[in-house]
């Protein structure tokens, strides 16, 4: 273990691209030990660790599918070994395949569950001992509008982040008492890779729906798990950052 004492390690699930890039280039620069989780992108995770580092931070990347639990046990036992461990959990990682219900597969459906919600599960059980035995523990949990409103060819991603609400204020029920909190941010149209894909006729209609009347942008979110990272007195809530669209 190589950290110094004063730092307290983070780990940013899905880390390397989009909104977990933001997460974590934001939190490498505030004097945390950062892990960048990443299932795929060994390329793209290490530019993030490198900017970190190159910035006077301390960061490395791991890959792991946090969606298997043997996978998600080696993750933190390598961090472990590393920095110590968790003391503050980011769970970001997420997938989709969109598809109308009628003609969605139980696979597709399988998957989006697996590594947007029980994943966070995974997460949750092995962060959590350490944190209520120190006393202190911050769980951000990465939603989405799309879980309060609803989305058209979106039943299960929905589910999913609309699942994460409800675990996140559960566990915050079980945890406040021991100095950890749990908070779930619900992101609106943030203007990443995944936004990106969508028709622009689409996109398009959705922008006109936003009072705010633009995307989001990537340090919006990661502005808002600083201030849940801070806050001492704000548990088992959703920050929604989305510009108005759902109030």
């Amino acid at each position: 273990m190589n950290n110094p004492t004063t730092k307290k390690t983070v780990l940013v699930t899905g880390g390397s691209r989009g909104i977990g890039a933001a997460i974590s280039l934001e939190l490498g620069n505030s004097n945390f030990n950062v892990v960048v989780n990443y299932n795929r992108n060994n390329e793209e995770a290490n530019k993030i660790v490198n900017k970190i580092i190159s910035n006077g931070g301390n960061a490395i990347a791991i890959q792991s599918n946090i969606a298997n639990k043997n996978e998600c046990e080696g993750l933190f036992d390598k961090i472990i070994k590393h920095f110590g461990p968790v003391d503050i959990l980011i769970n970001n990682a997420g997938i989709t395949r969109d598809k109308s219900f009628r003609k969605m597969q139980l696979s597709e459906w399988s998957e989006v569950i697996d590594t947007n919600l029980s994943s966070v599960f995974n997460t949750c059980q092995l962060a959590i001992p350490h944190m209520i035995e120190q006393k202190y523990g911050r769980i951000i949990n990465i939603s989405s509008v799309i879980g309060q409103t609803g989305g058209f060819g979106q039943t299960n991603y929905a589910a999913a982040k609309a699942g994460l609400i409800g675990f996140s204020k559960s566990l915050a029920l079980e945890t406040a008492k021991h100095g950890v909190t749990v908070n779930c941010i619900c992101p609106g149209f943030i203007n990443t890779e995944m936004v990106a894909e969508m028709p622009i006729q689409v996109l398009d209609g959705i922008k006109a729906k936003i009072p705010a009347a633009k995307l989001g942008e990537t340090e919006d979110i990661a502005n808002g798990v600083s201030y849940l990272i801070k806050a001492t007195y704000m548990t088992g809530q959703c920050l929604n950052i989305n510009g108005g669209l759902y109030m």
